[in-house]
């Protein structure tokens, strides 16, 4: 915000500059007038238009656009900041700054003096005797020799002569019929907003001096020029003057008022000064949509935007990335990989704000392809449409409602229960103090770590800390476990002192240090980064996000890249890795761990990239949850729902009725893997208490055979025996399509529950 009042000041002193050099002696007193009205207004909205395609005219045919680069500028949200406090930290609210402490006590005496300017018309107005001339009031004012007016209202005072009040009133009148009283408020309601900005006050006298000119030249046509110079001349200054009315006597502009009467008519030709604004207004935007953005993110950051942006605008906002991620040709692992899918996310408990409305913005995302491939085909069922509501809507309406989700029951089991990857889960009240029930369950799961194969780490966290314990071989052979603690970790943006470099450690304030850091940060990638890299890229805008942690020893680590070629990513990484060792954060004392991230913008024209095989993958994922349905789109294969005809399960043939030959199937299906699922297996792999869930998918193939079997659960044991039990199906009567055998998918989620053997 504080950039952007810079820039007002600046456009307001340039259009300022040209009006005085180039357009103040000329007689075009209305195109002055519009003049200034026009750049005043300009000025305070050229500075938030954004044009991209003048972005282009600034840009060369490669470049790594520094001023995007922005790290840890980012004040804590309202989320983040619950977030913070589930996991026991305590983020001090960045205070509010004493420039914006200046500015609004300033707002504020300003508009008081404006009200008591108002009321002191209107009082004058109340207490002075009045009558009407046509629809102009006119009131007298008391021992007084001022003359005003103040829209239809004009205001003389008893002590001008008889002789001289025609004139004058002539002279108000025009102001009143010019509606010279809604410049001079508009002024003034921009002198409140700006109060401390010297130019309002130029703009304002500037408009002032016009309106007088303006109604000299009116009024001279009728009362003469010797009798109207008679009238400036000799009246006496007795004026209780309001900054916003039309004073006919003022001593300090007399003088140019007579000089102004007295100047020729300017040329026509003079006109041509106007058309300097053309290229003034073009230049300052151009300079608004190149230079400028970068510094309005930084700005936007520090202001709390995405405070203020509701969890429905920032959802929009990363749909709308992630569309314009497909339009610039970008393959769906790219914008999965956007969307945060990629990244090493193992071990959190609660999703930051960001990842959370991310995933909902890709899951509208897929549900919207979905439909759209439907439409296409001619496939698209009322259940598809339910389907896909339900996947835009996803299972909390808000990032404060998935939070409060975190702190239940169901969550917890959930999250423990989701042992993909070889991660084993254990939440606790307190890891500090855990209850003996707790106790058990960790040993109990320290156990399976050390005798399971499949489980390589075991994750305890109490929503505060996290304790990671890693399973590994030792030299001897003998497998070993290492504990390692995740520190909770503290944003660049509130760490009270920050990381730095011994360049940048005796600077006083913790602000210059990170500026400093910055600094050195973006000269780092500068001087390193490998630009040629990008040569084989396609035309267009590409970024390379890093994201590092600066750990409690100042080494860099735990580095991230994602970009829109490998080659990108693992230069982005080397650059980052060369960084050296810095002196670590520090939060109420202690040594911190400091992530940020450091996104990387390339400009790339007239080059032409490798044209990549396209391929389609749809993923249907779902947060906090123990399933993963891949569906694997193929040219050939139809969903179970979508099909004309389903396929026929040999118990079925006697049920005529299609929808109730889809259910028969599907009870069959069920009847089989209940009977001849092996339940006990589950409690012999020492899987902790609670529901658990194993997601396949199969094709019933043109000739009604099983085929293509993928099974997905908490165990690689439990997935070979579903896929074992799903081997026994049946031959099936193929399904139809368009009268054609065709291949069906179908997706079958197995739930079961297991129970804690010494408790049942």
């Amino acid at each position: 915000m504080l950039y952007s009042i810079l820039q007002i000041i600046a456009f307001q002193a340039l259009f300022l500059l040209i009006y005085d050099l180039f357009l103040k002696r000329e007689t075009f007193f209305n195109y002055n007038r519009a003049y200034l009205i026009i750049t005043s207004v300009l000025a305070l909205v050229l500075p938030f238009l954004k044009f991209p395609q003048l972005k282009t005219m600034a840009t060369k045919d490669m470049v790594i656009h520094l001023p995007e680069v922005f790290i840890g500028t980012k004040a804590p949200t309202v989320y983040e900041i619950q977030t913070a406090e589930l996991a026991g930290i305590i983020l001090e609210q960045p205070q509010t700054p004493i420039w914006q402490i200046i500015a609004v006590t300033g707002i504020a005496i300003a508009s008081l003096i404006f009200l008591a300017k108002i009321t002191k018309l209107y009082w004058l107005k109340h207490k002075n005797p009045k009558r009407w001339k046509g629809n102009v009031l006119i009131v007298k004012l008391i021992k007084s020799s001022a003359a005003f007016s103040f829209f239809n209202t004009i205001f003389l005072g008893e002590h001008i002569s008889e002789s001289e009040k025609p004139t004058i009133y002539k002279h108000e009148l025009v102001h009143i019929e010019e509606y010279h009283t809604v410049d001079l408020l508009f002024f003034e309601l921009l002198r409140v907003v700006f109060w401390f900005n010297p130019l309002v006050y130029i703009y304002q006298n500037r408009i002032k001096e016009l309106h007088e000119y303006i109604a000299d030249a009116k009024a001279v046509k009728q009362s003469g020029k010797v009798d109207y110079y008679t009238s400036l001349l000799n009246q006496v200054l007795d004026v209780n003057q309001v900054s916003f009315t039309n004073t006919f006597f003022n001593k300090s502009l007399i003088k140019k008022r007579i000089a102004m009467l007295q100047k020729s008519k300017s040329k026509q030709l003079n006109l041509l000064k106007y058309a300097l604004l053309i290229p003034m207004v073009f230049g300052m935007l151009i300079y608004t949509s190149t230079e400028v953005r970068a510094q309005q993110k930084i700005d936007s950051q520090e202001t709390f935007v995405n405070q203020e942006l509701t969890d429905d605008e920032l959802i929009k906002k990363y749909h709308e990335e992630i569309l314009t991620m497909k339009k610039n040709g970008s393959t769906f692992a790219e914008i999965v990989d956007y969307a945060g899918f990629m990244g090493d996310k193992k071990y959190n408990y609660i999703n930051s704000r960001e990842d959370y409305l991310k995933f909902k913005a890709f899951m509208i995302f897929i549900a919207e392809g979905t439909i759209e491939r439907k439409s296409e085909e001619g496939t698209l069922t009322q259940e598809d449409i339910n389907s896909a509501d339900v996947m835009k809507l996803g299972k909390h309406q808000s990032y404060a409602d998935y939070v409060e989700w975190k702190k239940t029951k169901e969550a917890k089991e959930r999250w423990e229960s989701n042992t993909q990857d070889g991660i084993l889960k254990l939440y606790v009240e307190d890891a500090g103090n855990k209850t003996d029930e707790e106790t058990k369950r960790f040993n109990r799961l320290l156990k399976q770590l050390e005798n399971d194969d499949f489980f390589n780490k075991l994750v305890v966290t109490d929503g505060r800390s996290t304790l990671v314990l890693d399973s590994y071989i030792s030299n001897d052979g003998v497998e070993m476990i290492k504990e390692e603690v995740e520190i909770v970790e503290v944003p660049f943006s509130v760490v009270e002192e920050t990381p730095t470099t011994i360049d940048c450690q005796d600077l006083e304030s913790n602000k210059d240090r990170k500026n400093c850091f910055n600094s050195f940060v973006n000269k780092h990638i500068a001087k390193n980064f490998n630009t040629s890299i990008g040569d084989s890229l396609s035309p267009g805008r590409k970024r390379v996000f890093v994201q590092f942690k600066i750990d409690k020893d100042g080494t860099v680590k735990h580095i991230v890249a994602r970009g829109p070629s490998p080659e990108l990513e693992i230069e982005a990484k080397r650059v980052i890795a060369t960084l050296p060792q810095f002196i670590p954060g520090k939060q109420k004392g202690k040594v911190v761990v400091v992530p940020f991230s450091v996104p990387i913008v390339f400009q790339i024209q007239g080059k032409s990239g490798k044209e990549n095989n396209k391929k389609e993958l749809v993923e249907y994922l779902k947060q906090e949850d123990d399933q993963l349905e891949e569906d694997i789109e193929r040219s050939e294969v139809i969903s179970f729902n979508a099909v004309e005809v389903a396929p026929i399960h040999p118990d079925c043939k006697s049920v005529s009725n299609d929808a109730e030959q889809r259910d028969c199937l599907a009870s069959a299906v069920n009847k089989l893997v209940g009977k001849n699922f092996d339940t006990d297996l589950a409690n012999s792999l020492g899987l902790s208490a609670g529901k658990k869930r194993i997601s396949a998918q199969f094709i019933i193939d043109k000739t009604g055979h099983v085929t293509n079997i993928i099974a997905r659960g908490p165990h690689p044991k439990l997935e070979e025996e579903l896929v074992r039990v799903l081997k026994l199906l049946p031959q099936f009567t193929p399904a139809r399509h368009d009268g054609k055998a065709v291949d069906v998918s179908y997706a079958l989620p197995v739930v079961f529950q297991i129970h804690d053997s010494k408790k049942d």
